[in-house]
């Protein structure tokens, strides 16, 4: 089942939203705040976002740019009162594939998720049909996609992924990333950490074409969310 995520506080709203894409096929998590989206988000499921823009614990044109840093490639729809021009350029420039503007009539929102759909549909598959086994080797500093070659780590890299993976799909804290690569956490500027995840999932991404299965725990850390083995040096 196609998977969505629909992030809108309005509960009245959200709840109907939820109830007839889930009628149209679909299989929906609502959330009412930016902070849900990263508990539930799941990069390798949901296809599409619904996002609403004025939020309780921030803004969702944020929330999109950020997304849109880490590499995510799901297709986003904006769903908002904001019908001025000014935000609909804003949405777009952020990365949005489609603006809607409130009161939106259920019809024209599930023809646009299916649209979203069918254009992101092949793009997935792509990556379906790789869904192996990782490999990190610690031998000579590398990570390997499935059916891809191996792609070279710098020191740094290799030492924040290792972290990750060996969490072993759970989520493993910034706190652990930044003390791997021997910083002092509570000298260490967190931002640096930002770059080198979103530099990391766009090394990959250009060198293969397939994304970096590392989800993003908004405000705790990361969790890698594919199979993977690691060649160890002994």
């Amino acid at each position: 089942m196609k998977k969505l995520i629909l992030l809108e506080d309005e509960t009245i709203l959200r709840e109907e939203w939820c109830e007839y894409l889930t009628e149209q096929g679909y299989q929906v998590d609502g959330v009412a705040c930016i902070a849900d989206f990263y508990r539930v988000f799941d990069p390798g499921n949901h296809r599409v976002a619904i996002i609403d823009l004025g939020l309780p614990d921030g803004e969702g044109l944020d929330l999109l740019k950020d997304l849109r840093d880490e590499g995510q490639g799901l297709g986003v729809i904006i769903l908002t009162a904001r019908k001025d021009e000014l935000n609909q350029l804003k949405g777009y420039a952020s990365g949005a594939d489609n603006y809607l503007v409130k009161p939106v009539r259920l019809a024209i929102l599930a023809a646009t998720v299916a649209a979203i759909m069918r254009r992101t549909e092949s793009n997935t598959e792509t990556q379906d049909d790789v869904t192996g086994v990782w490999r990190l080797n610690c031998r000579d500093w590398s990570i390997t996609p499935p059916g891809a070659d191996a792609i070279a780590l710098s020191a740094k890299d290799f030492c924040v992924l290792r972290a990750i993976i060996e969490g072993c799909g759970d989520t493993v804290t910034r706190r652990a990333i930044i003390a791997a690569q021997d910083e002092d956490y509570l000298q260490y500027d967190q931002r640096r950490l930002d770059t080198q995840m979103r530099r990391l999932r766009k090394k990959v991404r250009e060198a293969t074409g397939v994304e970096l299965p590392i989800k993003t725990v908004h405000s705790l850390g990361y969790a890698f969310t594919a199979p993977v083995s690691i060649t160890r040096c002994d």
